[in-house]
Order: C-alpha cells, then structure tokens, then sequence
C-alpha cells in the first residue's frame, strides 16, 4: 500500500512538472538589421551607369561637426573589399590606435575594364575584349565620386587612394599619371604584370613630369613569383632614381604571404601609418 502511494504520488508530481513545462513561455527574440553604413546608386555620366557607391562613417561623425579624412577603396562593393575595409577603421576608432577616418568603397563591375590599362597584348586581348579602360574609370572617380562625397559630407581635404591586385595596378597608374587626385596611395600587389609590364617600365618618364607636391605611396607584395616581383623593381628603382623630396615612398615585402593572404595585414598596417594617432 505504501508502495502504490509512492508511485501515484510520483505520477502525480510528473503530471504537474509536464503542466508548467507546456506553460513555460519562450520569450520572443527582437529581431532588427544591423547597419554599417550608407549605399548610394550613384548615377554615372562618365560610365553611362548607375554605379554602387557605399560609405562608412567614424561613429561620432552625427554627434559633431569636425571634419575626416577620406579613404576611397577600389572594388569597394558590399559584396567585395568595403566591409573589410571599414571593419579595420572601425577597430581603430573603437580601440583608439587610429584616427577616425570616412571610408568610401566604390565597387567594380568589369575589373579588366574600369582597372586595367589598355594592353598591346593580344592573348589578353581575346582573353578580355573589354580589358583597357581604366582613364574612363579615373573620370569616374575624379569628375563623379569625389565631387560627390565632398558635397554630402563633411571631408578635411586629406584623401587616399587603396586597392589590391589589379585594383592595386590601377592606384599606381593613378599615382603616376594623376598624382594630384589623392594625397596617398595604397598598392596592395599590384598586378605590374599586365601587358608585359609595360606600365612598371614607363613609370620613370611619369615620374620625370611629377611636381614636389607632397604625396605618399605605400607599396607591398607577397611571395608570388616572378612575374608579380620582376616588375615591382623595376618600379622602384625608377621611384629611387627620380627621387623627389615631398614624395614619401616605400616597399615593403612581405614574403609570408600570398596573393590570396596579403591584404588584410597590408591594410592594417597602412592604416596605422597614414591615420597614426598624434602623440601627446
């Protein structure tokens, strides 16, 4: 008898543990977008396309009126390098190890188009018919997009240039035919093979037509061969040759990476040198 009482009380006591537990209420999760950033479809004149825009600002910019400087990132899409980017200036704000900076990524479509030079060779030719247009792309981004954010926000003037590969190939070109568009500009292995080269080899008669002005140039290139290495010197041996005092340069190698693995480091650390904290 005492048995049976134990067992109902048992059922009992299981009984009402299931009725709280089918009452227990599972509290309803808030769901709300996190954003970043601000995208602009951007009509282009000069592309004869509306154009993906996108920028991050430094997370005191609403609460103030000071100005920033501007970092434009080529192949700056959502889906490419922007949020990686503006990731690293994010950090450096949040961490205080570098000063707050807008960051603008103007995104790609056709890279052998709006990147590349045009190039005599004619494997690359079939390879990409549409390859070359790379001074309509600079248009672009002179006549259009840096009108365009200095306009809408509030910029200091002081402006870079970043990309990577064949973006890297045209912040070189850029550097060396239009040097007054950004105060400095990031190279992140350059793809200085295109057409042979041949952009590399010219880069001592751009360099004879530069004035003083003052400019930065940072260049970096991974463990990537021959091919990516033979024309990286001979660019810089024109850079040492045609030394000109308000032009700061340098190349910086970095043989622990690849072409797949360099940029992040590479940016970082750019970062860190254009936008260092004033000491105290």
């Amino acid at each position: 008898m005492r048995r049976f009482a134990l067992i109902l009380s048992f059922g009992l006591s299981m009984a009402g543990g299931a009725t709280a537990f089918a009452e227990t209420v599972v509290p309803v999760a808030v769901e709300t977008p996190v954003i970043i950033g601000q995208s602009y479809a951007l009509p282009s004149t000069v592309m004869g396309q509306t154009r993906e825009i996108n920028v991050w600002l430094p997370p005191g910019y609403a609460k103030g009126s000071q100005t920033y400087p501007v970092l434009f990132v080529l192949d700056g899409g959502q889906d490419q390098d922007f949020h990686h980017i503006s990731g690293i200036a994010q950090l450096g704000t949040i961490v205080g190890t570098t000063r707050d900076v807008i960051v603008v990524g103007v995104a790609s479509v056709d890279r052998r188009n709006e990147l590349a030079l045009p190039t005599e060779d004619p494997e690359l030719i079939a390879r990409y018919p549409t390859q070359g247009q790379s001074d309509r792309f600079r248009r672009f981004v002179s006549d259009e997009v840096l009108p365009f954010i200095e306009g809408r926000y509030r910029t200091s003037g002081e402006t870079a240039l970043m990309g990577e590969s064949l973006a890297g190939l045209f912040v070189v070109e850029t550097f060396l035919k239009e040097p007054q568009m950004f105060d400095a500009y990031v190279a992140v292995s350059p793809s200085l093979w295109w057409d042979g080269g041949r952009l590399a080899r010219q880069s001592g008669a751009h360099l004879r037509d530069h004035s003083n002005d003052p400019r930065t140039l940072i260049l970096t290139l991974g463990d990537e061969g021959e091919e990516m290495q033979a024309p990286m010197d001979v660019l810089t041996a024109n850079l040492r040759d045609h030394a000109l005092p308000g032009v700061k340069w340098d190349f910086t190698p970095r043989p622990t990476e690849s072409h797949a693995s360099i940029y992040h480091g590479a940016a970082l650390g750019a970062f860190r040198r254009l936008y260092a904290v004033p000491a105290q």
